[in-house]
């Protein structure tokens, strides 16, 4: 009996690690030769990629770092990104405020072809980009509380995608811890600050990311399956799925109290056209933000359907680049919410 046991267990072992090899082959050369953590590399890969253009912030987690000039993107002194104008244009003051995530910052583009640049001549008034990659919409109320005081703007713009409210949930995104609130019905608590340190990339691994993290055909599996992002990505969870939803409410009466008229925009990832499924429950999502916006009193936009007749339009590639829409897309968003803010949530000129 013991030895039939251990022939299965033996078994099982080799063509396990045959697997392995045949997946590292299917990979390349190089796969063979590196066996080192996969998970670990691209959590200190995060790490460096965030490390010049962010810095700690004791009470947002991280914020945009003042000075930061690199590959077109430029943040001021203030740790605003930049919205150049095109020459010779007069802009009024007080400015828009812009606050969000990675479409309110405009990754993967450049200073001058962010929506938040391109509105401005489109209603005459300057904006303040305020919007940081990688926010959840509690650090993107929060930041708003934080700069309305200083900029004292004329209107409010608050872009966001549907994960946003998931990372409403974490205490730390990315491997950058970040404060949250707990929920209690329609009463918020805000947790984790002073926000504590980030720890280093290989403190944050598990046991069992220590023990399969090297493995190329469990990673190969794993993406697959779509399950890869949450295996290897440094979230840590403190609150269940769907309070981020749940909070939404909550979240943008708390934005109102400020009492700055206020346009709150919906992006959508490059995904969305991709799987059914997935859009069919982004939109969804969206749509509750929408809804808890409305019914806090502030004006809203769907920028879902202009994105969509681009796509349509001028095809996927042209809309999109890696993970974020490219010049023809925000140039889509700054002409619809121009419209949107004409229409009431901004004072004339």
């Amino acid at each position: 009996m013991f030895g039939r046991a251990a022939l299965v267990i033996g078994s099982v072992l080799v063509t396990l690690f045959l697997l392995e090899v045949g997946c590292r082959l299917w990979r390349g050369p190089s796969a063979l030769l590196d066996w080192s953590n996969i998970i670990l590399a691209e959590r200190q890969a995060t790490l460096k990629a965030g490390a010049g253009r962010l810095k700690r912030d004791s009470d947002l987690g991280f914020v945009l770092r003042p000075g930061y000039s690199e590959d077109g993107v430029t943040y001021d002194l203030f740790g605003h990104r930049l919205t150049p104008a095109p020459a010779g244009t007069v802009l009024a003051e007080p400015p828009v405020l812009v606050v969000g995530d990675s479409y309110a910052h405009g990754d993967e583009v450049s200073d001058e072809e962010t929506w938040a640049a391109l509105l401005q001549p489109l209603i005459d008034r300057r904006t303040v980009n305020a919007g940081v990659s990688g926010y959840g919409l509690d650090q993107i109320v929060l930041r708003a509380e934080q700069q309305v005081p200083d900029v004292k703007p004329a209107a409010l713009v608050l872009v966001f995608i549907a994960d946003d409210l998931r990372r409403s949930e974490m205490s730390r995104v990315w491997g950058a811890e970040k404060p949250y609130f707990e929920p209690a019905g329609e009463t918020l608590t805000l947790r984790n600050v002073p926000v504590p340190p980030s720890p280093a990339p290989a403190a944050s691994l598990d046991l069992w990311q220590r023990l399969f993290g090297w493995s190329v055909l469990v990673d190969t599996i794993l993406r697959h399956k779509g399950w890869q992002y949450e295996w290897s990505i440094d979230h840590v969870r403190v609150l269940p799925r769907g309070a981020g939803e749940a909070m939404a409410c909550p979240l943008l009466k708390r934005l109102a109290g400020l009492g700055v008229p206020t346009l709150v925009v919906a992006e959508y990832d490059p995904y969305v056209w991709k799987n059914a499924d997935y859009a069919g429950e982004q939109r969804r999502l969206s749509r509750s933000v929408l809804d808890c916006a409305r019914a806090a009193g502030l004006g809203t936009l769907d920028l879902f359907d202009a994105i969509d007749g681009g796509v349509r339009r001028d095809g996927y590639a042209a809309m999109f680049r890696t993970s974020h829409p490219g010049p023809l897309g925000h140039r889509i968003a700054a002409e619809r919410i121009a419209e949107a803010l004409k229409q009431g949530y901004m004072p004339p000129r």
